[in-house]
């Protein structure tokens, strides 16, 4: 046995001999040259004897090979013994030779003919399992998985962590191809130096001792006869077996070996240091720093957590990535060989592997396994592999259902689970996920059938279903669990999206029109409208059940009032609740209203808004909708604001504060905390608001609502100013207006020219320079707050919320002392029907107070 990771090849015409050599050199950590060299024979033949082209040597040249690989006594008899073996262990013909031990020797005192174990990475607790297993007396425990996955390298660990418990030896057999039981024995008892099977009981003494068996795919039947006799000829036998699949022993217990774990999909490392928390990365920096000097640079590490996810956490295919560092970078690793993951090739002198094999490639290891399943299995894993990412028992019933009785999968996973080729992770529903090289491989073979169309629609109607059940909980008590669970389908909802807009459009229809509420949550507001208007554009769905098309029209008014674009979409929003009117459909007429709502609110339509507001308390309240309910009534706490009836909309908050408590939906009260949060600030009880408000930001961070999140840090913000608190003030500015492109120069401090506001986020770019005109009044530049109310007043333009633009015309005057600011100001209270509030006055009457001063003492003069 070798301590690689994994080996995929059949012995070929080689003998015992070879395969000591070469253990007992690599457990050394010598090249074949290095060995020569210390032996003093030629390198040729220390590479004629390793391929089995050398089977008699002559004594002196074994002996100058022990000498020089310092084997201790009881190794060194077994390697003599090798070189001029009895007739009856002589090699068998091409095809049946016989599988081997190798050196080793424990510190404790037991014998082991084991090659020393390689540093794991991320291992530990595999090891600490397995040791636990063969500390439990279990007469055979088999490790299986995919080649690569790194089976023989934990065998080889878990042994020597357990030597000091098998005090009568531990010893190990590498199975070749083609081997029979007497082959196996033979192997067996030579690794504890005994000739015959009967001799280990007098070996053992009584006393416990374990086997490692490597390879058992390799000839399992044998494999199964030989375990069946050894462990009845010497019951203190424990053996471990590792293999693709177990050894098929009653009472045998199969352990898995999973991949190592990778970062998770749009990981991207602060640092080195939380990179390297994910084993698999680890594993592939420690391996990268033995071809190149330098540790990836900071712009590489995406790319490495990208790369190892990409790898499926093999130990095998992340390190035949590594040696490809030599030459590249990391960035062009992913770049170059990314999509190609199943050509990665062992090379022809990796240990443990025949060199006449030529290159193995990771396609060939996966077909290996592959090849093990019955023909229904197989058809079954190329359906699976339509999943991207992890997915439940459920859904792979559903998806290989296709239109029939869902049959029980837990065999089948079973059987996958068995064989390596599937990983298991987690303890929730969504916990099964096929490897990446597995699913590649799956989806090749899957297009060679011609199958690749026909399971990619049936998945993309398995994953509509998914989230047309799931959508109704988006609003409710249930958010967090449903956005929980369509954050986990990400990957396959957007890959059923994709295929299902050209195949299938009326089922990507029916999929998009389910998912704004989590587009929006998840900030894919642009995005997803653009799917929806190209869905809706399509005329193969034009005949489309008009509820649907309503829904999708809604949901596009929905996302587009999330980017400032709601006015474009009022037409949408209007036809949706016509439709729903029409047909009587309480549920979407309450949120067909509820969106034109908001939509007319933002666009200046204040009476219409409060009209649809109180249509949806009405409908609402006679149908007993508790959560339409106090929608309502938080829609109309902004009329209440917008009237400066701050009493009335504090008593607004608190009635939809107990109708979201009654119904149970903990983000409809942290809403309400938000817009309290606005109320308190208007009431100039200004660190007050900017508690509530941080209180709620984290809140609003952990639900994933990304736009309530940035209405309410400008709550904060506002009240920063507004309060004189400039640092924290600035640091709310720099949080709204990352990411946008008229965001002024760091240092500048003013307002950028010819623009007040962005096209992408106009109500964060105008709180943004209210903020600033605040900081610049308090800091008694009245010029510069000057410019920046006046920045924010250009919003009234794009008809954004006008109790916004009424705030900055207040500021605007109280800074210049320009009473035609006044006239200004009255025209967009009348259009917004706003009415001042009691601190606005007073900023006011200062005003006038100073310019009728003013027009006094000119008089005087």
């Amino acid at each position: 046995m070798t301590p690689d990771h994994d080996r995929s090849r059949s012995p070929g015409d080689r003998t015992v001999l070879s395969d000591l050599l070469r253990g007992y050199r690599l457990a050394a950590g010598l090249t074949q040259a290095e060995l020569a060299a210390r032996a003093g024979v030629g390198v040729r033949t220390v590479r004629d004897l390793e391929r089995g082209r050398s089977v008699r040597p002559q004594r002196t040249t074994v002996e100058l090979l022990a000498d020089a690989l310092g084997l201790p006594h009881a190794a060194r008899t077994i390697f003599l013994s090798a070189a001029r073996p009895s007739p009856a262990a002589e090699p068998r013909p091409a095809g049946r030779h016989l599988p081997v031990t190798g050196p080793g020797a424990a510190a404790s005192g037991t014998p082991i003919a084991l090659p020393q174990p390689v540093p794991l990475i991320g291992r530990d607790r595999d090891i600490a399992e397995v040791a636990a297993l063969l500390a439990a007396d279990h007469p055979v425990v088999s490790l299986i998985g995919l080649a690569g996955v790194g089976k023989t390298a934990l065998a080889l660990s878990a042994a020597h962590a357990v030597a000091a418990d098998h005090p009568a030896g531990v010893a190990g057999v590498l199975v070749g191809a083609g081997s029979d039981a007497a082959d196996v024995l033979a192997a067996s008892a030579a690794g504890f130096g005994v000739n015959r099977l009967r001799d280990l009981t007098g070996r053992f003494g009584g006393r416990p001792a374990l086997l490692v068996v490597d390879a058992v795919e390799r000839a399992p039947d044998a494999v199964a006869e030989a375990l069946r006799r050894l462990l009845a000829a010497a019951p203190d036998l424990r053996v471990l077996v590792t293999g693709r699949h177990p050894a098929g022993l009653p009472g045998e217990l199969v352990r898995p070996v999973a991949p190592l774990d990778v970062p998770p999909p749009g990981t991207v490392p602060a640092g080195r240091a939380e990179l390297d928390r994910w084993p698999a990365a680890a594993l592939f920096t420690a391996r990268l720093a033995q071809v190149r000097p330098e540790p990836p640079a900071p712009v590489e590490l995406p790319a490495v957590a990208a790369l190892v996810r990409r790898l499926g956490g093999l130990p095998l295919a992340i390190e035949l990535m590594a040696a490809r560092g030599r030459i590249l970078d990391v960035t062009e690793l992913l770049d170059r060989y990314g999509h190609r993951v199943l050509d990665l090739a062992t090379p022809e002198d990796r240990p443990g592997r025949d060199p006449a094999e030529g290159a193995v490639t990771l396609r060939d290891a996966v077909a290996t396994s592959y090849r093990l399943l019955a023909p229904g299995e197989r058809a079954a894993l190329r359906r699976l592999s339509a999943f991207g990412n992890r997915w439940s028992v459920e859904l792979a019933e559903e998806l290989l259902a296709d239109g029939g009785d869902r049959a029980d999968a837990l065999p089948l996973l079973d059987r996958l689970l068995e064989l390596g080729l599937l990983s298991v992770r987690g303890t929730g529903p969504f916990r099964f996920r096929l490897l990446d090289a597995v699913r590649d491989f799956a989806t090749e073979q899957a297009g060679r059938e011609g199958e690749l169309t026909r399971i990619r629609r049936r998945h993309a109607r398995v994953v509509t279903g998914l989230v047309v059940r799931t959508a109704p909980d988006l609003a409710g008590a249930q958010l967090g669990t449903a956005v929980h669970l369509l954050d986990e389908a990400t990957s396959d909802i957007t890959s059923a999206l994709a295929h299902a807009a050209g195949d299938d459009p009326i089922t990507a229809l029916r999929l998009a029109a389910a998912l704004p509420r989590w587009w929006r949550f998840r900030g894919r507001d642009v995005s997803g409208r653009r799917w929806l208007r190209r869905l809706l554009a399509d005329p193969r769905t034009a005949d489309v059940d008009p509820a649907l098309r309503a829904w999708a029209l809604l949901g596009m008014a929905q996302l587009a009032a999330e980017h400032g674009a709601g006015v474009e979409e009022l037409p949408s929003a209007r036809a949706a609740l016509d439709v729903f009117r029409d047909a009587g459909e309480v549920s979407g007429e309450l949120a067909a209203r509820s969106v034109l709502c908001a939509l007319l609110h933002a666009t200046g339509g204040h009476d219409e808004a409060r009209e649809h507001a109180e249509a949806v308390l009405e409908l609402a309240t006679r149908h007993g909708r508790v959560r339409d309910m106090a929608v309502a009534q938080n829609n109309l706490t902004w009329h209440d604001i917008r009237l400066g009836d701050l009493a009335g909309a504090r008593r607004r908050l608190a009635a939809v504060d107990r109708l979201a408590a009654q119904c149970g939906e903990r983000r409809l009260r942290v809403l309400a905390r938000a817009n309290l949060a606005e109320v308190v600030r208007l009431e100039g009880r200004y660190a007050d608001a900017v508690a509530q408000g941080r209180r709620v930001a984290t809140a609003l961070a952990e639900l994933g609502d990304p736009g309530h999140r940035r209405r309410v840090l400008g709550t904060v913000g506002l009240a920063l100013a507004q309060d004189g608190r400039v640092v924290e003030a600035l640091e709310v500015v720099v949080e709204l207006r990352s990411g946008t492109a008229d965001s002024p120069v760091p240092g500048q401090r003013r307002p950028p020219r010819g623009a007040g506001v962005s096209a992408a986020r106009p109500r964060e770019d105008a709180v943004c320079a209210l903020i600033e005109g605040y900081l610049a009044l308090y800091q008694g530049d009245r010029e510069l707050a000057a410019e920046w109310f006046a920045a924010a007043a250009e919003a009234g333009a794009d008809g954004q919320d006008r109790r916004d633009v009424v705030e900055a015309l207040v500021g605007l005057a109280a800074s210049t002392a320009d009473v035609t600011v006044l006239g200004r100001l009255d025209e967009a209270r009348r259009a917004g029907g706003v009415s001042l509030l009691p601190q606005e006055e007073a900023l006011l009457y200062a005003l006038v107070a100073r310019r009728t001063a003013g027009a006094r003492r000119d008089a005087t003069d």
